[in-house]
């Protein structure tokens, strides 16, 4: 695969931009010790990926409902019952959660070379809280809140296509998740790139686990932008 022979990178962002990972640990496990429970770092994830899988492929709901839902699914779980605030905690966190040490570098380098876009599963207030982290500014983001639906729908996918304005063979789609976005992004023709960010606590993190394919796997962003700066040199 020439990387130089794409046009645009899109972007999922949280787990391949944004650490997502460390942001849901301190806020869930902030609720579960206010109750006197206690999970494993990889147990919290797990939990996580698999109410958050469930909430999403059901009837629309904004991100932050989702995520105050995933909140009361612990609670469920765990035989509590978490309060507003809590059940608040958790959307609310995201504003706060950071880039990867090698992310902001690395969109830089790459928006240099490519248009940048996102295709994110968050709402339009969330990700503006993040784009001021990222450094850079997105040709295009699509949100799942635009869609009115959440990758691994295809729908998501396919309003990126039509705002890029662009085909399938023009386009690298760049992410953490194969459950999210590597396998559905393969389906509908995409070329793509597992920046396979492993996580410290085991299993598959804070995503479902499936098998997928992709046409390029690196362990960071910063690894991709050195490819693309190595084909430039040759």
């Amino acid at each position: 695969m020439k990387l130089s022979s794409f046009e645009v990178l899109t972007f999922d962002c949280y787990g391949t931009l944004i650490d997502w990972e460390s942001g849901i640990l301190e806020a869930v496990q902030r609720v579960l010790v206010a109750h006197g429970r206690e999970l494993t770092p990889a147990e919290i994830l797990e939990h996580f990926a698999r109410f958050e899988s469930s909430i999403q492929a059901g009837p629309y709901r904004t991100y932050r409902d989702v995520l105050s839902r995933v909140v009361d699914e612990f609670g469920r779980a765990l035989g509590f019952v978490p309060s507003p605030g809590e059940r608040a905690s958790l959307p609310e966190s995201v504003a706060r959660w950071s880039p990867f040490d090698d992310t902001v570098d690395a969109l830089r380098i790459l928006a240099s070379r490519y248009r940048l876009a996102v295709i994110s599963n968050v709402d339009d207030d969330l990700f503006a809280f993040s784009q001021g982290r990222l450094g850079v500014e997105f040709d295009e983001v699509v949100t799942a809140q635009q869609v009115g639906s959440y990758k691994p729908d295809a729908r998501n996918f396919e309003l990126a296509l039509r705002r890029l304005a662009l085909p399938t063979d023009a386009i690298l789609h760049v992410a953490q998740s194969l459950f999210h976005d590597v396998a559905p992004a393969k389906r509908l023709g995409f070329a793509t790139v597992h920046v396979n960010r492993v996580s410290p606590h085991g299993g598959s993190g804070a995503t479902m686990p499936v098998s997928a394919r992709p046409d390029l796997e690196v362990p960071d962003l910063r690894s991709l932008a050195e490819m693309v700066l190595g084909e430039d040199d040759g």
